[in-house]
C-alpha cells in the first residue's frame, strides 16, 4: 500500500514565524516583538534562555508596552523592557539618527522608514521609545544645533548658516527661529545683547532660590546660599543679555517654583525655556519622565536615550542643567543607589529625595 504523505505546511503566518524565532532563541528577533506565557504571567525576549513554554500558552505582542497593557510582567532573566545596545532595534535607531544628521535636508518619516525597511508607524514608535524624541523632533534639535554652531562664527553669513543647517528657505527658518534660538539670528550672532531676562531671588526651605524668565519661559532656577552668587551665575549664563528685576507679576512665578521645591510631587507645569544641545535635551527629557519618588542611574538614563555607553556624557548633561527641580536631575543616583554629586549640593539633593519618598 502506498501511503500519501500530506505535504508539510509551510511557515507562512506571522505567528508561526515568531514561534520559530522563540524555538530557536533567535537574538536577531529581539526588539521586533516579545512573547508572553499565560501560565506564568511573564513576557520575554525571543532569545530568552528560560525553559520553553507550550505553544498554546504563548501569545505575541509587538512591544513590552503592549504586553504590560495585557497584564504581563517583564521576565527578570532577559529584561525585555530594558533597551540594549546589542538589540537590532537600538542599532536601527542609531542608524536612523545618523541618516538624519547626514541629510542635507530634513527627511520625512516615510522616506526614513523606506531607507531602513520598516513601516512608518513602527519606526516612529521604536524611535521615540529609544531616544525619547520623535524622528521629526530629533531632526529639529539637530538643525537647531547646526544653526547655533554656524552662528557662533562671527564671519558666517546668516543666510549661509540657515541653508547649511538644511532649511529649504529662510522663511521656513524664521518661522522657527524663536523656538530654536530664543531670539532672532542676528541677535544670537551678536551674543544676545537685546535679550531681556527678568529675575528675582527668594527664600525657600533649601536656602536662596533665583528664578529667571525670558520671553519664552523660565530659563533658570538656581539654588544656593548666597543671592549675590546666584545673580553672578545668571550673568555668566547670559553674558550679553539685559538682566532686570522682575515686576510684581513675577512674584507668582517665584511662588510656584518655591511650591515645587517644597513639594516636588506637585509636578507643577511651568513654561520652560530649555536651551541645550540635542544630546542634553534628550537627557533632560528623560529626567522629566522619572516619576517623583523614584530614582535612576546615569547608566539607566543612557540606556533610555539609546546611548548606553554615554553614562559620563549623561552626568555632564545633568551637571549643566540650569533648571533645578523643574528638570529633576536630583533623581539621578549612582548604580549602587548611593547619592552622587549635585551641582546645588548633595544635602539639598537628599532633602528633595526624602520629600518625594515621604
Amino acid at each position: 500500500m502506498n501511503l500519501i504523505m500530506a505535504p508539510q505546511r509551510p511557515i507562512d503566518t506571522e505567528r508561526d514565524r515568531r514561534w520559530q524565532a522563540v524555538v530557536q532563541r533567535d537574538a536577531s528577533a529581539d526588539g521586533r516583538f516579545v512573547y508572553a506565557v499565560l501560565t506564568t504571567g511573564v513576557y520575554c525576549r525571543p532569545s530568552c534562555p528560560s525553559r520553553r513554554a507550550k505553544p498554546e500558552n504563548v501569545s505575541f505582542h509587538d512591544s513590552p508596552q503592549d504586553a504590560e497593557a495585557a497584564g504581563y510582567r517583564p521576565c527578570k532573566r532577559c529584561a525585555p523592557n530594558a533597551a540594549s545596545a546589542n538589540t537590532p532595534v537600538t542599532a536601527l535607531v542609531e542608524r536612523v539618527c545618523r541618516i538624519i544628521e547626514q541629510a542635507d535636508e530634513p527627511l520625512g518619516l516615510l522616506e526614513l522608514a523606506e531607507r531602513v525597511g520598516l513601516s512608518p508607524s513602527y519606526l516612529h514608535h521604536r524611535f521615540k521609545a529609544v531616544t525619547g524624541l520623535t524622528p521629526r523632533a530629533y531632526a529639529r534639535a539637530h538643525q537647531a544645533r547646526r544653526v547655533r554652531e554656524a552662528l557662533s562664527d562671527p564671519g558666517m553669513d546668516i543666510t549661509q548658516a540657515i541653508h547649511g543647517a538644511g532649511f529649504r528657505s529662510s522663511g521656513r527658518f524664521y518661522e522657527n527661529a524663536d523656538a530654536m534660538l530664543g531670539m532672532t539670528p542676528t541677535t544670537y550672532q551678536r551674543g544676545g545683547p537685546d535679550t531681556v531676562i527678568r529675575f528675582a531671588v527668594g527664600e525657600c526651605s533649601l536656602g536662596a532660590v533665583l528664578v529667571a524668565c525670558s520671553p519664552r519661559g523660565i530659563c533658570a532656577i538656581l539654588l544656593g546660599d548666597d543671592p549675590d552668587s546666584l545673580a553672578r551665575d545668571l550673568q555668566d549664563r547670559f553674558p550679553q543679555a539685559k538682566l532686570c528685576a522682575g515686576a510684581d507679576d513675577f512674584e507668582d512665578w517665584v511662588a510656584r517654583v518655591i511650591g515645587l521645591i517644597d513639594d516636588p510631587t506637585l509636578g507643577t507645569e511651568l513654561p520652560l525655556d530649555i536651551r541645550g544641545t540635542a544630546f542634553q535635551q534628550r537627557v533632560w527629557q528623560a529626567l522629566r519622565e522619572i516619576p517623583a519618588g523614584t530614582t535612576a542611574s546615569y547608566a539607566e538614563i543612557a540606556e533610555r536615550i539609546g546611548s548606553p555607553s554615554a553614562a559620563r556624557a549623561v552626568a555632564r548633561a545633568c551637571a549643566a542643567n540650569p533648571l533645578a527641580v523643574a528638570i529633576p536631575c536630583h533623581r539621578i543616583v549612582r548604580q549602587d543607589g548611593e547619592l552622587s554629586g549635585y551641582r546645588w549640593g548633595v544635602e539639598r539633593k537628599r532633602a528633595l529625595l526624602e520629600r518625594e519618598a515621604n
